[in-house]
C-alpha cells in the first residue's frame, strides 16, 4: 500500500514542529524521524526488518515507526523473531483504520454474501482468492471469512495487491478481500462486484455495500496504522507525540483525504488504548493463523 507512505509522510514534518514543552531540554531540538514500517503489499518480512531497526535506535523521541496490523499480524505469524514488537515498541497512538472489501469478478454469478457462501459450498476449492502476500492482511481477513463462513477457497497469494487486482479484474482470480484505498477505483469503474466491507459499520464511500457482518455475526477485519517508539522512551515525549498525533487526525482536512484515500480516522485515543488495541489484534489473528496453517514465506 504505497499510498499510505506517501499520506503519512507530511506528518513527519509536523512532528518536527512539536511544542518544546516536554522538559528543561527543549523537544524536539532537531527534526524527528519517522521509518514507515509498510512496503507494496505489506510485505511481512520487510515490515519485521523496518520494525526491528527500530527497537536499535534510541529511545529519544527522534524516531518513531509507522506501524500498522501487519506488525500484529507478525507477531502471531512469526514463532521466532530478533525482537518482540509489544516488548520493544511502546505505543504512541493509532491515526487511522483501512477497511478492506469483499469483492469479486463479474463473472462469479452472486450479488449477495449468502449467495456467495451457497455457490462456494457447490464447488469447494474451485473459487480462487487472491491476496497480496502470505499472511498479509488481506491474505487474514480471507482466512477469517473461510474460517466463519465455513467454505473452501483456493488461496492464491500474489507479490502485491496491483498484480492480485490485475488479475481479479482479468477474472483469472474470482475473489479478494482488499483494502478499499486500491479497490474503490475498480468498483467504481464497474470492474468488480463488492458484496460486502469488512467493517461492523457500514462505510461512507460505499454506502450501498452491506457489512459481512451483517451476515456472519463477529466478523470484522481491518488494517490499521499508528505511530511507535521505541521501547523506553521517556513518557512525557510518548505524551507530546500523542497529543500532537490525535489533533492532526481532528484536522478536518486531513480526515477527509482519508475518506477520499478509502480510510478512515480514528477518534482521539491515548497510548494505553491502543497498547490495548494492538494485543487484542495480536490474539484474535492468532487464533486465525493456527486455524488456517499459515505459514511465513
Amino acid at each position: 500500500m504505497k499510498v499510505c507512505r506517501r499520506r503519512f509522510l507530511h506528518l513527519a514534518a509536523g512532528a518536527a514542529v512539536l511544542p518544546a514543552s516536554v522538559s528543561a531540554q527543549a523537544y524536539p531540538s532537531r527534526p524527528v524521524k519517522i521509518i514507515v514500517g509498510q512496503a507494496a503489499g505489506s510485505a511481512s518480512d520487510i515490515v519485521a526488518r523496518l520494525t526491528e531497526a527500530v527497537t536499535h535506535m534510541p529511545p529519544d523521541g527522534y524516531t518513531l515507526l509507522l506501524v500498522n496490523s501487519q506488525n500484529a499480524i507478525n507477531a502471531a505469524l512469526y514463532e521466532k523473531l530478533s525482537f518482540d514488537f509489544v516488548r520493544d515498541i511502546a505505543p504512541v497512538g493509532k491515526v487511522e483504520s483501512v477497511p478492506l472489501v469483499m469483492e469479486v469478478h463479474p463473472s462469479v454469478p452472486v450479488k449477495t454474501i449468502p449467495e456467495f457462501i451457497a455457490y462456494a459450498k457447490a464447488n469447494p476449492g474451485k473459487l480462487n482468492m487472491a491476496s497480496a502476500g502470505i499472511g498479509g492482511p488481506q491474505h487474514i481477513a480471507g482466512e477469517l471469512f473461510k474460517f466463519m463462513a465455513g467454505v473452501d477457497l483456493t488461496h492464491i497469494p500474489y507479490k502485491g495487491s496491483t498484480p492480485a487486482l490485475t488479475d481479479l479484474v482479468a477474472g483469472q482470480v474470482q475473489v479478494m478481500f482488499d483494502v478499499t484505498p486500491t479497490s474503490l477505483p475498480q468498483i467504481k469503474a464497474g470492474k468488480l462486484r463488492p458484496l460486502g466491507v469488512t467493517t461492523t459499520e457500514p462505510l461512507p464511500f460505499l454506502p450501498d455495500v452491506p457489512t459481512i457482518d451483517s451476515f456472519l455475526k463477529g466478523y470484522e477485519a481491518a488494517g490499521w496504522i499508528g505511530f511507535g517508539v521505541p521501547r523506553g522512551t521517556p513518557p512525557e515525549i510518548i505524551a507530546t507525540l500523542n497529543q500532537q498525533t490525535n489533533a492532526a487526525v481532528l484536522d478536518p482536512n486531513i480526515k477527509q483525504r482519508f475518506a477520499d484515500l478509502g480510510a478512515v480516522a480514528v477518534p482521539p485515543n491515548s497510548p494505553d488504548e491502543f497498547a490495548k488495541f494492538i494485543a487484542e489484534n495480536i490474539d484474535k489473528w492468532t487464533k486465525v493463523i493456527k486455524f488456517a496453517g499459515i505459514k511465513p514465506q
